[in-house]
């Protein structure tokens, strides 16, 4: 009898936010400047990691191809710790260095923070949340 009131009490715990469905942060994000669009979703070798890709560049296009920013990793992220994904790398694909990187979403906000050292003496680029990419990228790299 106490194991079955000891499962039930369990199972009635209230779960973590992150366990409650999809991830606020899952999804299709547009930069500030509207010059490109970020895939973020579990990373494939790391599942509960979370990783993005850039899935549309502004100066990418078909025909002719140029690729720009199309299919490069832009983060690793791989704690979700206080409302925030932490622990991992945010790679700035302008100036083609990594940094320590932060990330908050919440609803169709979404704010992106890289640093080195420490998070007060970094840079902040904010997204909104999208349902579609537009045309333009070739294939991912």
């Amino acid at each position: 009898m106490s194991a079955r009131v000891a499962l039930w009490a369990v199972l009635l715990l209230p779960l973590p936010t992150w366990a409650q469905g999809a991830d606020p942060a899952h999804g299709l994000w547009l930069s500030a400047q509207k010059d490109g669009v970020v895939q973020l979703q579990p990373c494939a070798e790391e599942p509960s990691a979370l990783c993005g890709t850039v899935v549309w560049d502004k100066d990418a296009s078909v025909d002719p191809p140029r690729p720009g920013d199309c299919g490069v990793r832009i983060l690793k992220l791989k704690h979700f710790e206080d409302g925030a994904w932490r622990d991992g790398w945010i790679h700035d694909p302008r100036e083609k260095k990594n940094y320590k990187g932060l990330l908050r979403a919440q609803g169709n906000s979404m704010t992106m923070r890289a640093y080195i050292g420490v998070q007060v003496l970094g840079k902040s680029e904010d997204f909104t949340r999208v349902d579609r990419v537009p045309p333009g990228c070739p294939a991912a790299k």
